[in-house]
């Protein structure tokens, strides 16, 4: 016999499965089995069956399982659980049991020198993983303890093969793989280290540079810490391995290359940048004017920006003449990196460096014009003022001419659009062009080549980098938890950082604990981002000053959004536009920095933006709440169908509402529930909005139509939310809407331990549900209660539930409700010992409208059948049921019943309007 743990517990003979039975027992074999051949005494195992306080009768319940399990093992010589020293021990030859082959395996790999052999072992280890490790145990602490350590044991196994296939010079085989493994444990460094390595070998350097640094602000962000040793060696092995940039025509300085946050630069690089001091002009005769430089005070104290500094390097000597165009929000920067950068690199403009700042500061908001800039140009370049050119154009052609041979850097700063910076670029090879802007001027990539560089916020180190710069080493290092929180308060936004520091530096009793706890205050916050002539909220103020109409509206609305992500369909809800201008505005807002576009249709839209426009809620029209409420309710309707085709929809739209005029469209399942997990902090914001706003015919509306998330994610926190729902629908004195929710929430306090307070919702839900004149719902509500009984030890109880609820489904005539009942009933029989009874019930159900019937719902059915006639000692005829239940379900069986992975939770599928939920018995 075959025992396999590297995925669902199970066992095989030959490549026949065995019925091991309810997940208490999987658990002990699991116990068993990882012992590898030890005995385990009872104590432990009943530590590792029960979270809380076990049973009276727990060594009782144990003893029954192993002697179940000793039935399963009876007809083959190879294996057997015996008794040693007061514990059991299982015994099996070394081969039969998967864990043990993966442990050999490796052991084998890892003994010699990685290489082919290492890698051809480590691949069949790797192979005998089939799935969620230790699945249907449950999910006890030592459980789930115990499935850690083995998915920690399998994580080393990887990246040991990656390391032989690198040896092997093969390294790329072990990518995909490496990326599975990687988008769960995105902080393990050394799995990033061999992934980094991986990509590397297949010649994807930017790749590999690109996951090292999401890999360190994710460090950053989650644990405050930088990349370790391993992690930063493989990151310079890349850097070591780039060849030079060659900087020619300009002058042979190196250009900066990204570095990790190590103390020791990669050696390739210079040791300093140039000073941040005016380049000496060169000599030059008498009659020629001296080059201009026209940049503005270097900025004091810029740290960090490694990377995007190279980047601009690469970027300035990529044209003919090189334009490049820095784009970010307010605030991140943008000015002081390229003012910084023309500092360190004047030296290869030897024909000057002009600057403008093209700020929007005319009463009418416009910045600037061209024609006035060009005259400042000209007149640097040395042309007297009653020679200047009345005539744009000819000014404009002056200024090209003046420019032909030159090396020349034009720095236009806070440029509004692209119309505003075409005239005033060089035109000639040689001279670079440097544009930074709050919008991303994609215009000038289509029509002049140019280079555009998004400027991101900084990650937490560099943000703290900053604090130091302002309130000394000493500050900073005293409140290092706190200095990481104000970086990231601060959105990462280096204006606001300086601005909380010289707050800090103002007040040098002001602890950085103190300054961070009333940035808290989201309500106080903007004010405390701000000083005599700055601030976020005046550079946000400017940004939103400049978009056009489409995009101004939807900031407007954005005040009343219930989160911080929002796609076109509720952009749409929000403004009231339709959906394709919906989308054009928040692509105007994209562009200005306002929201930032992560995938596809979603955007996002940081802490200190939200607040900004929040601060101005009395602006916005308050209908947009309603429709962005409809749209959620709508949209979750649309995924429920989806996640649960054939299912009855918990409700419908309140009278009198209109369908909003986007509504999502569901490929099926999959994509479903991908939506619901995307929109969780939405939706249950909604929940609460709408409670807020009165409108409590919505807030139960949106909760209940949570459920397929709920079922799938029960122990996720879902009782705040919840609760809000429950206190609206009495608010209503909605029966129907009462009977759903405490339904659905004594199910979710049942399954997190919470019996009492469970028992208190579902012992209301069948009257409510029979005063809302629903008989479907009042059998769910029936099962459910039942089931919080028998979690409470009232089996009689239970009991009685369960025979009323089949009563009543059977009086319904409506075959999925009645068969649903039938199962449970069927269940609870086969739990107090009447198999008869529960084989009965399974026949019952399962000659019910067996072409509606779901594969899963009758899988059930034949595994509880098969589990009593096996109770019955009926072997061959238990056999058969399980082997149809096997065909049935695909992929392994349910455990007890319970859907895959959900804990003893299972969907109606088309049941009763009370939740559609089915809790089944464990």
């Amino acid at each position: 016999m075959d025992f396999r743990l590297l995925g669902p517990v199970s066992a095989f003979s030959g490549d026949v499965p065995v019925p091991i039975g309810p997940p208490k027992r999987r658990a002990v074999l699991a116990l068993l089995v990882l012992a590898e051949g030890a005995p385990v005494g009872a104590e432990h195992i009943i530590e590792a069956l029960w979270d809380t306080r076990p049973p009276t009768h727990a060594r009782t319940i144990v003893y029954g399982h192993v002697s179940a399990l000793r039935g399963l093992l009876h007809a083959d010589p190879t294996a057997c659980v015996a008794t040693e020293n007061g514990g059991y021990a299982l015994q099996a030859a070394p081969e039969a049991v998967d864990v043990w082959r993966f442990r050999e395996l490796v052991r084998r790999a890892t003994d010699g020198s990685p290489g082919e052999e290492a890698a051809a072992l480590l691949r069949e280890a790797l192979g005998l993983w089939r799935g969620r490790v230790l699945g249907g145990t449950g999910d006890t602490r030592l459980m789930t303890a115990a499935a850690d350590r083995l998915v920690e044991e399998r994580l080393a196994a990887l990246e040991h093969f990656a390391g032989a296939l690198h040896a092997c010079g093969r390294g790329p085989e072990a990518l995909v793989p490496l990326r599975t493994a990687l988008e769960r444990h995105p902080l393990r460094e050394s799995l990033v280290a061999v992934t980094v390595r991986a990509l590397h070998d297949a010649d994807r350097q930017a790749d590999a540079i690109d996951l090292y640094h999401r890999t360190q602000r994710l460090l950053a962000q989650e644990l405050g810490v930088d990349p370790g040793a391993a992690l930063s060696e493989a990151y310079l092995a890349i850097l070591r391995s780039r060849p030079a940039v060659d900087r020619q025509p300009k002058t042979q300085r190196d250009v900066p290359a990204p570095a990790p946050s190590a103390p020791q630069a990669p050696p390739h690089q210079p040791a300093a940048p140039a000073p941040l001091t005016a380049p000496a002009p060169s000599p030059a005769p008498a009659d020629t004017p001296p080059p201009p430089f026209l940049l503005p005070r270097a900025p004091a104290g810029f740290v960090g920006r490694t990377e995007e500094l190279a980047r601009l390097s690469e970027a300035a000597q990529s044209g003919t003449p090189a334009l490049c165009v820095v784009t970010g929000p307010a605030g991140v920067g943008k000015t002081s990196l390229a003012v910084h950068w023309a500092y360190t690199y004047a030296g290869d403009f030897p024909g000057g460096i002009l600057y403008a700042d093209l700020h929007a500061t005319e009463p009418d908001g416009t910045g600037p014009q061209p024609a006035g800039v060009l005259h400042d140009f000209l007149q640097a370049l040395g042309i007297p003022e009653e020679r200047l050119p009345a005539d744009a154009r000819a000014a404009e052609q002056l200024y090209r001419s003046l420019l032909t041979g030159r090396h020349v850097l034009v720095l236009l700063d806070n440029a509004r659009d692209s119309a505003q910076v075409r005239p005033l670029l060089p035109g000639t090879p040689g001279s670079t062009a440097l544009v930074t802007s709050r919008n991303r001027l994609e215009g000038l990539a289509a029509t002049d080549c140019a280079r555009l560089l998004p400027l991101e916020r900084l990650a937490p180190p560099d943000g703290v980098r900053v604090l130091r710069t302002v309130i000394g080493e000493v500050r900073v290092a005293a409140e290092p938890v706190a200095a990481a929180e104000l970086s990231a308060l601060c959105d990462g936004l280096p204006l606001a950082l300086r601005l909380a520091a010289a707050r800090l530096a103002a007040r040098p009793r002001l602890s950085l604990r103190a300054m961070a706890d009333d940035l808290v205050d989201e309500h106080r916050r903007l004010s405390l981002l701000s000083n005599e002539d700055l601030g976020v909220e005046a550079t946000l103020r400017l940004s939103v000053q400049q978009l056009p109409p489409a995009g101004a509206l939807l900031f407007r609305q954005l005040a009343l959004h219930v989160g911080s992500e929002l796609d076109s369909g509720a952009a749409a809800a929000l403004s009231g536009l339709p959906p394709a201008e919906a989308r054009a505005a928040l692509d105007e807002l994209a562009a200005a920095h306002l929201v930032e576009e992560w995938t596809g249709d979603r955007y996002l839209m940081h802490d200190l933006t939200r607040l900004y426009a929040r601060s101005a809620v009395a602006r916005a029209d308050t209908a947009g709440l309603h429709r962005l409420l409809v749209h959620y309710l709508a949209a979750a309707q649309a995924a429920a169908a989806a996640a649960e085709p054939g299912s009855q929809p918990c409700c419908t739209l309140p009278p009198g509402v209109t369908p909003p005029a986007a509504i999502p469209v569901f490929a099926g399942r999959a994509d479903a529930m991908a939506w619901y997990v995307t929109e969780r902090a939405n939706l249950t914001s909604a929940v609460a909005a709408a409670a807020d706003a009165g409108h409590p015919e919505l807030a139960w509306r949106i909760a209940v139509q949570l459920w397929p998330l709920v079922v799938r994610q029960v122990h996720d926190g879902w009782e705040p939310a919840l609760e809000r729902a429950l206190a609206a629908a009495t608010a209503l004195d909605d029966p129907d809407a009462e009977s759903r929710l405490c339904s659905l929430l004594g199910w979710v306090l049942t399954e997190n331990g919470q019996h009492t307070a469970a028992l208190e919702h579902l012992c209301r839900a069948p009257d409510l549900a029979v005063r809302a004149g629903d008989p479907r719902g009042q059998v769910i509500a029936l099962i459910n209660w039942a089931a919080a009984l028998e979690h409470v030890g009232d089996l009689s109880g239970a009991g009685t539930r369960r025979e009323m609820a089949a009563r009543m489904a059977h009086a319904l005539d409506h075959p999925h409700t009645e068969s649903l009942s039938l199962y449970h009933l069927a269940a609870h029989c086969l739990a107090v010992g009447r198999p008869d009874e529960a084989i009965t019930h399974c026949r019952q159900a399962l000659a019910l409208a067996p072409e509606e019937q779901s594969d899963e719902r009758r899988a059930l059915l034949l595994d509880t059948c098969g589990k009593a006639l096996q109770a019955l000692g009926r072997d061959s005829e238990a056999r058969r049921c399980f082997s149809e239940a096997a065909a049935l379900a695909g992929p392994p069986l349910p455990v007890d019943g319970a859907a895959a992975g959900q804990g003893g939770v299972a969907l109606g599928g088309g049941g009763a309007p009370g939740g559609n939920l089915r809790v089944v018995a464990s």
